[in-house]
């Protein structure tokens, strides 16, 4: 086992690589940038280097600068986490070249399944259905339109590189496209310094639904089940939940197959994510694949008791699968609400400020990951999720009740957050009914629902 891992991140996923190190007696050292000197992950490894100012590219994604804290922390491994530098080939060899062990995946396999076109093509060498699309980049607007032609419209434009929606444009004729191509092809210039796009078809109302896998250096393979995660606004999800209320047993059965079968023949190692677009005829079509830890992890990990924090940390160190991972059964219903620094009413826009009273829920079967506190100071600089609220019950039903319970029992005052637009999500018949797509969210805030009533003691200030 490792004596000491660098956690290179921040706010709650950091707090919670902090959390699982600690329980397998590992020492911790955490980086922060200027502006998360007050965060908790700071307080609570057993060390912690800054490594520049609050700027994500002079601080999280500056290699050289964690590189650099790795070695004057005698660190002998480290976990990235989710975001940054997560799913950077060139760090994780890096990593490798300083006798630093990466805790993912190979850089590689990275590689591979992180530029989406050439995932695309070795879904398809292992069978796993894929949606109609180009061959390859697309590099013109010529070339870009003949290719949306021949595949039918409605298309989507797609970044190869990165994720979290950006670089992401679906035009629905011709008449929109060439201004949609160039829109996602500048977006994903400016967010990822790559502007190389492909073009799909674009699935109608589909859900979004991802498998979970954790596989060894000893040949194991192990899937841990879904995660629906359709309820989205700009293409970032807000709740998902597991098991998926769309899928019958042997539509479950043909994408974990699925899942398995391309994770062994790509030769992956550690924890990863095979996102996949369902529509309503239960054909489903590979989208893509994240070779790191996902932010909804604790669904699963709920539902299936295990750590999978822990886990990557022991593949990473060469052990193999924990028998209780491998045995595993998913049992009861889990539901993840993410808490973000926004003000729902108002565009989704971002709500940094001073937490004046923070109060968590509790009670049976309620977890929360996070890193703020009642006095912390949300900085602006970052992606603003705070916290993540996540319930386990034995049916769907009795999920939603205490989820909606937690909701209206979190406190959070002095800066705006989506708790009140996940309530009305809840409380939403259509939701309860399991009778939504990844296009259910947008049509929802079209109707402008306005703030549900929630207790006096959630008043703002």
């Amino acid at each position: 086992m490792f004596k000491n891992i660098l956690v290179a991140n921040r706010g709650e996923i950091a707090l919670r690589v902090i959390r699982a190190a600690k329980e397998l007696g590992v020492r911790t050292t955490a980086v922060y940038s200027e502006a998360d000197i007050d965060s908790m992950h700071v307080q609570l490894a057993d060390d912690a280097i800054c490594i520049g100012p609050a700027k994500s590219a002079e601080s999280y994604l500056n290699m050289q600068a964690i590189l650099s804290a790795a070695e004057i922390a005698n660190v002998d491994a480290i976990h990235p986490g989710y975001g940054f530098l997560s799913e950077n080939p060139h760090f994780a060899e890096l990593c490798g070249s300083c006798n630093v062990k990466f805790i993912g995946p190979s850089a590689e396999v990275i590689s591979l399944m992180g530029d989406k076109n050439q995932a695309r093509a070795t879904a398809t060498k292992y069978g796993v259905p894929v949606t109609p699309g180009s061959a390859g980049i697309v590099q013109t607007e010529e070339e870009a339109v003949r290719i949306a032609e021949e595949i039918g419209y409605p298309v989507m434009i797609k970044a190869t590189a990165g994720g979290g929606g950006r670089g992401m444009r679906p035009a629905l004729n011709k008449a929109s496209f060439v201004s949609a191509f160039h829109a996602a092809r500048a977006e994903a210039q400016a967010c990822f310094g790559c502007p190389d796009v492909y073009i799909e078809r674009l699935v109608q109302n589909p859900h979004h639904v991802e498998f979970q896998v954790v596989a060894d250096s000893h040949g194991n393979v192990k899937e841990l089940g879904e995660r629906d995660c359709s309820m989205q606004r700009r293409n970032q999800k807000i709740i998902e939940e597991t098991p998926s209320p769309l899928l019958s047993p042997e539509l479950r059965r043909r994408m974990a197959e699925a899942t398995e079968k391309l994770v062994k023949n790509i030769g992956y190692e550690n924890c990863g994510t095979i996102e996949y677009l369902v529509d309503d005829q239960e054909n489903f079509y590979f989208m893509e694949m994240n070779t790191r830890i996902q932010v909804e992890h604790p669904i699963t990990e709920e539902v299936r008791g295990c750590d999978l924090i822990k886990e990557q940390i022991r593949i990473a160190a060469g052990a193999p699968l924990s028998e209780h991972v491998v045995d595993s059964v998913p049992r009861g219903h889990s539901i993840e609400c993410r808490i973000n620094a926004e003000d729902p009413y108002n565009g989704f826009a971002p709500s940094p400020g001073k937490i004046n009273l923070f109060y968590a829920p509790g009670g049976r079967g309620v977890r929360v990951d996070t890193h703020v506190y009642s006095g912390y100071e949300v900085p602006p600089h970052y992606d603003s999720m705070i916290a993540k609220l996540i319930v386990t019950a034995a049916t769907r039903e009795i999920a939603i009740a205490r989820m909606l319970r937690s909701l209206r029992e979190f406190v959070i005052r002095g800066i705006k957050t989506t708790i009140p637009f996940q309530v009305s999500i809840l409380e939403n018949s259509a939701f309860r009914n399991g009778d939504y797509n990844i296009g259910w969210v947008q049509t929802f805030l079209d109707s402008r629902p306005g703030p549900p009533e929630l207790p006096h003691f959630m008043a703002e200030d």
